[in-house]
């Protein structure tokens, strides 16, 4: 799935400034690898949400991630705000990720991103439906 299979998702990755786009390229290669190793995970689909790419699988909750002309400099995945997604990811990665509500993990264009557990919150969002009723969805 490292091929856009959706003209209009690489559309809006060609739209984005170059240095953004491999940022979030790298997000969208992060989603892709969680899901081929998760093996309760058999489907991942790509679409535009909101005009935003975007990520399902028939056991999670939907990932989203764009850029925003009026904040430049920053990128963000997003989680569906009324999921227990960001306060877990809070709890459990205060000092690791900037949040944006309880919607967002905000990066800054020259951050550092945490691979490992980032890859983590991209699990717990693609395996919602299956951990949902765990405390602190099982972590």
């Amino acid at each position: 799935m490292n091929q856009f299979n959706d003209k209009a998702v690489e559309n809006v990755f060609k739209s984005y400034p170059q240095e953004i786009r491999e940022k979030l390229l790298l997000l969208r290669q992060l989603v892709i690898e969680t899901a081929a190793e998760t093996e309760s995970i058999t489907s991942l689909e790509e679409t535009l949400k909101w005009g935003e790419p975007s990520y399902l699988t028939k056991s999670g909750s939907t990932i989203r991630m764009d850029w925003k002309k009026s904040k430049p400099n920053q990128y963000a995945l997003y989680f569906n705000c009324k999921t227990k997604l960001i306060d877990t990811f809070k709890e459990r990665y205060k000092n690791e990720f900037k949040y944006e509500g309880n919607r967002a993990i905000v990066f800054n264009k020259h951050d550092k991103i945490p691979i490992n557990e980032l890859k983590h919150c991209i699990l717990l969002s693609l395996t919602y439906h299956q951990r949902k009723h765990l405390p602190m969805l099982g972590i």
